[in-house]
């Protein structure tokens, strides 16, 4: 028997997904210790159902894929409205060394997936889903990259092992940044220093009451965006280059905001339109995950936990080693290899969480809580995508 499910149905069951997780999520406090997200854990619990109701030869249960590439290009266009320039100059070299760093892990996390899939006698494209498309990425550049890798280059699993990895990365990322940084601070004796300066340079930012009309442009800015990406995407398709189709909807919310920063035409509400792309993200990853295959985890089990081990280690070694030595070896620079750990094996909300709780028992750090985020939220994103789109013509 099989349960075909329509657009309008789709996104139904999409949000009740949402919702049961949101539910498992407050009852389960392991949940929010590694900030998973609740379109995650209801997503996934969706598909242990689908996977039953498969092996008891039961059921099979088809969603409409509409609405979900509509949600992905919307949050990664909410993406491209961050990106702005005017924030990396004020951030100065920190922010310039930390994206330094960041884009350095995402060729390394490439290289080993790509060479321990080849040695494993995997499709090598297959190494990217065990590489930076769900570490660096998270979910949102797996829901992306795993079907277009699945359904154009034929390699069977690849949504499935992304989103899978996505998953182990950030409870992972989140257990490993802790003893990092903690190990740094005590072998160092690092202390905060300059409080009183930071604070100053690097502000916190001051909220204010928004209208109804600033939601609206928002929403509507956001399909701009994307209808000019549509044409980028268009023309950028005709080199023959392969890259995901959310690219030009990104680089034109880019070009819309700096273009806003400079003439002061266009009002871009960061704080709303990140709001209307975490809620695309949320019913994106919801959709996404209710179509998951988990039977097909079964033949690539051994392979993925062994290239698993080693992304781990290898992230721990670079953000102790190269993270901290880079970006100052002081106490800002312990802080921010444990943010390393966060995004660089889960999301950036990991990266926050993993800066609490070493500051929570050091003492502030306000200099990575304005680096971090602005590098791991707006700037690796691009940057990640480019490394992707090279590696994938390389071995496609």
């Amino acid at each position: 028997m099989t349960l075909s499910l329509d657009i309008y149905q789709t996104a139904a069951v999409a949000v009740f997904v949402y919702a049961l997780g949101s539910f498992v999520k407050k009852k389960v406090d392991f949940f929010n210790k590694y900030c998973i997200p609740a379109s995650v854990i209801g997503g996934i619990l969706f598909a242990l159902l689908t996977l039953g109701l498969n092996l008891t030869d039961t059921m099979t249960v088809v969603t409409d894929t509409t609405l979900q590439n509509i949600f992905m290009t919307l949050f990664f266009t909410s993406v491209g409205y961050t990106a702005s320039l005017k924030l990396l100059k004020k951030g100065g070299l920190q922010v310039l060394l930390f994206l330094i760093v960041a884009s350095t892990l995402i060729v390394v996390q490439n290289l080993v997936g790509v060479g321990l899939a080849s040695l494993l006698g995997l499709d090598p494209l297959m190494g990217l889903c065990v590489g930076s498309v769900p570490l660096v990425g998270g979910h949102g550049t797996s829901g992306a990259f795993g079907p277009m890798l699945e359904q154009q280059f034929g390699v069977s699993g690849a949504a499935t092992v992304s989103i899978a990895v996505a998953t182990f990365g950030l409870i992972i990322g989140g257990i490993i940044g802790g003893p990092v940084a903690k190990r740094r601070v005590r072998k160092h004796n690092l202390t905060p220093e300059n409080i009183g300066v930071q604070t100053e340079e690097y502000g916190d930012r001051s909220e204010k009451p928004h209208t109804p009309e600033e939601f609206m442009k928002a929403f509507f800015i956001l399909f701009v965006a994307a209808g000019i990406g549509s044409v980028i995407s268009n023309l950028i398709q005709k080199t023959g280059i392969t890259f995901p189709s959310y690219i030009g909807a990104m680089l034109a919310a880019a070009l819309l905001r700096n273009l806003s920063d400079t003439t002061g035409k266009l009002t871009v509400v960061e704080d709303i339109v990140s709001l209307l792309g975490n809620a695309c993200l949320t019913l994106y990853l919801a959709m996404a995950l209710m179509s998951l295959r988990l039977w097909e985890l079964a033949s690539l089990a051994l392979p993925m936990i062994v290239i698993l081990l080693a992304q781990t280690v290898i992230m721990a070694c670079f953000a102790y080693f190269l993270v901290f030595n880079v970006m100052g070896r002081n106490y800002e620079a312990a802080v921010m290899s444990s943010a390393a750990c966060g995004f660089g094996m889960g999301a950036t909300p990991n990266a926050i969480a993993n800066m609490q709780a070493i500051t929570d028992v050091y003492g502030p750090a306000p200099r990575a809580f304005f680096v971090v985020p602005l590098v791991g939220s707006l700037f690796v994103d691009f940057v990640n995508s480019g490394v992707l789109t090279m590696f994938i013509n390389i071995f496609s």
